[in-house]
């Protein structure tokens, strides 16, 4: 158990709905995302059990719905699950785990357990990651992706943010939607190796929105970003300053 409790967005769903969902730069994470998945995964065969680790209010969740398998939905937070349940009323294979998933303890295993955008949120990120090899079947397959500390330093370095920098970039975070703990990926990889995970894939997501200096391009060149971003999001070095990143990996013992 852990004991200072992990952030919910409970108080600010909506606010996070809009900020995070509403606008390109959350639109082209999910369909980075997606793309990757679809295309190192074997989805669109047999269904699989599928367990989406804070999965918010579903938005990759309803993506695995749809082509089939089945997902149990968890999130600390008891609203964002509410609003899940309301939308996937209709999808019988949909299951429902309010809790952090540090506290996920369940006989049944998965094929894929998806982890998105929440390692970087949890007061200690290397102890839930070491919860989930428990949780997959044997060869299962895990998706991590994560907010990038090599891209939030060199962010910083680009706006003058130098004494933050120094600082390892602490401060008392006043901005709830900001998250606090971005993690080194190639500490990830290695942290995920000696659990006895072997690493099929990593990319950058969003290695070239968030350093455009013509912004209104983030949605005027919405597609041809994105093709940019699948061709230079899985090339050194540019995977590396990805704003988040993204590594499959597969359960070996």
């Amino acid at each position: 158990m852990h004991n200072k409790p992990d952030q919910s967005f409970d108080s600010i769903l909506n606010k996070f709905k809009k900020n995070i969902y509403g606008s390109s730069k959350g639109m082209l994470r999910h369909e980075l995302l997606l793309t990757h998945l679809r295309n190192h995964l074997e989805l669109d065969g047999k269904p699989l059990n599928i367990l989406d680790a804070g999965a918010g209010t579903g938005i990759m969740s309803l993506e695995m719905l749809q082509l089939g398998h089945q997902v149990t939905i968890n999130d600390i937070s008891n609203t964002a699950i509410e609003e899940a349940k309301s939308k996937f009323e209709d999808f019988e294979h949909a299951k429902y785990l309010v809790g952090p998933l540090q506290d996920i303890h369940t006989e049944q295993k998965y094929d894929l357990i998806v982890c998105h955008a929440v390692l970087e949120w949890l007061e200690s990120p290397q102890s839930a990651l070491r919860c989930l090899p428990d949780l997959l079947a044997d060869n299962g397959a895990l998706s991590l992706s994560f907010f990038n500390k090599h891209a939030h330093r060199f962010g910083n370095l680009l706006y003058g943010n130098f004494d933050y920098v120094e600082n390892d970039m602490r401060h008392k975070n006043t901005v709830r939607l900001n998250p606090n703990n971005a993690l080194v990926p190639e500490n990830i990889i290695q942290t995920l190796e000696n659990l006895d995970f072997k690493v099929e894939f990593s990319a950058g997501i969003r290695c070239i929105h968030d350093y455009l200096f013509d912004r209104s391009k983030q949605e005027s060149d919405y597609q041809k970003l994105k093709e940019m971003e699948l061709t230079y999001g899985v090339l050194s070095p540019y995977k590396w300053l990805g704003k988040y990143f993204q590594i499959i990996a597969r359960k070996t013992d």
